[in-house]
């Protein structure tokens, strides 16, 4: 390879937008969703009222072909800036500034256009809701103090061996990596040893019992209960537990910012303790997360709930003398201790862990496990349906994520009716009986 890479600088955006960039015919569409491109005008906007002196947006790839700049990597985020451009050239009527951007007078197939009229709809929407006075200071932020790293090689092979080892250098972050990262910005006002601290607690737990916390307990439990799907949690989902900014102001915002202050002086272990001895949870599922630090106590009290729980479905139901309750032999049998797992956790959570008799407990069981009886192979898909109450087999229609959130007092539990199962219906679906028996009894029982 020569001599590393031609040229490797940080360079502003003007500066790279200005280049006569082009879209190789083996690059992928331009396909940045309406929902990417409003993010990456927040971010840019947030920092530029922060007054962040420089804000990197990332790397590019260029192969110089004959002056013409080839995009081997960057082109979905270099084509929604140009696309953020263009939208201030409309509003200050600017047409030098238009034709500025030079990615857009590239050839686009009509994947990309759709994206493009798309996204150019949504950012238009959000630079006319700026302030006039704002528009020049952004606009002049945007392209001075916004800045990438620009690796240009001349050879397209050293180009794509240059993507290979970024992209393949390692793992991809985590989803729970990403978390950790956005949290951590979000505890600029916190004191250095505050920070230190909670994230020593975090970097010593497990990192793989934090990967599983979010993508098998819960992303899935946040979304049922919702009916929503809970299944295929990965970096693209990690919305759901960015939460609520310091900096937003809107009245749920404050409201819920309120009432966890109420509770801020938390022990390891998540709980507050009231002047009257009693121990109440400081978070719910059912509550939007507080961005900062309390992500961090977020994760690990659910992490420890999980644990709690586990050890008491373990007590309860495989420290017996009856033997298959908990099967765990087959995937299928692990997806359901999961389902179990969780709905107990969610009413744990809503209510707490003395209002779970053990007929509760057993009516959660019989409807986590009902599902495994009339399913001969059970797959996450399965699980997630039942848990939204759209499966069909058996229990239609009993979201109980749904019902134990919309629950004023633990005794409602009680009331719900599943329906029976019994060996006729493992048959029908064939099921092995002798495996699943002591299931079925305890069901019936």
């Amino acid at each position: 390879m020569s001599n590393e890479y031609e040229h490797l600088q940080i360079v502003t955006l003007k500066t790279i937008l200005g280049e006569k960039l082009d879209i190789p015919e083996y690059q992928r569409p331009y396909r940045w969703t309406t929902e990417s491109a409003v993010t990456l005008f927040s971010d840019i906007y947030n920092a530029f009222v922060s007054k962040v002196p420089e804000y990197r947006i990332g790397s590019v790839v260029l192969h110089n072909n004959e002056g013409k700049m080839k995009i081997v990597d960057g082109q979905q985020r270099l084509t929604t800036l140009s696309i953020l451009v263009y939208c201030f050239s409309e509003i200050k009527k600017d047409k030098a500034l238009a034709s500025f951007p030079e990615l857009l007078k590239a050839e686009f197939n009509d994947l990309s256009l759709e994206a493009i009229v798309n996204n150019h709809q949504i950012l238009l929407r959000k630079v006319k809701e700026m302030e006039e006075s704002e528009l020049d200071k952004y606009l002049a932020y945007l392209l001075d103090r916004c800045t990438m790293v620009r690796i240009v090689t001349d050879s397209e092979q050293e180009a794509f061996q240059f993507f290979d080892s970024q992209n393949s250098r390692g793992k991809a972050l985590a989803p729970h990596d990403l978390l950790k990262s956005y949290h951590l910005r979000e505890m600029r006002d916190d004191d250095e040893t505050e920070k230190i601290s909670i994230i020593e607690r975090w970097e010593t737990t497990n990192q793989k019992k934090l990967e599983h916390l979010f993508k098998d307990h819960l992303y899935p439990m946040v979304r049922w209960y919702k009916f929503q799907d809970g299944i295929g949690y990965s970096a693209k989902d990690i919305k759901t537990f960015k939460g609520i900014k310091t900096s937003n102001n809107f009245n749920f915002s404050i409201y819920n910012r309120a009432a966890n202050l109420y509770v801020e002086h938390f022990n390891r272990e998540g709980m507050y303790e009231l002047a009257s001895g009693k121990m109440i949870n400081q978070f719910q599922l059912t509550q939007p997360v507080i961005a900062g630090k309390r992500f961090f106590e977020y994760s690990l009290h659910y992490l420890k709930l999980k644990e709690t729980v586990e050890q008491l479905v373990e007590f309860k139901y495989k420290a017996t003398n009856v033997d298959g309750l908990i099967p765990e032999s087959g995937v299928g049998d692990s997806y359901i201790k999961k389902l179990f797992i969780n709905i107990v956790m969610f009413y744990v959570d809503k209510f707490n862990i003395e209002a779970l008799s053990d007929t509760r407990l057993e009516q959660m069981y019989k409807w986590a496990y009902s599902l495994r009886v009339v399913m001969k192979a059970v797959y996450w898909e399965s699980v997630n349906r039942y848990a939204q109450g759209i499966n069909d087999r058996v229990n239609y229609g009993v979201n109980l994520f749904a019902r134990i959130s919309e629950m004023q007092d633990p005794s409602e539990m009680d009331a719900i009716i599943l329906e029976s199962v019994d060996m006729a219906d493992a048959e029908t679906y064939k099921v092995n009986v002798d495996r699943y028996k002591n299931i079925i009894d305890r069901i019936n029982s």
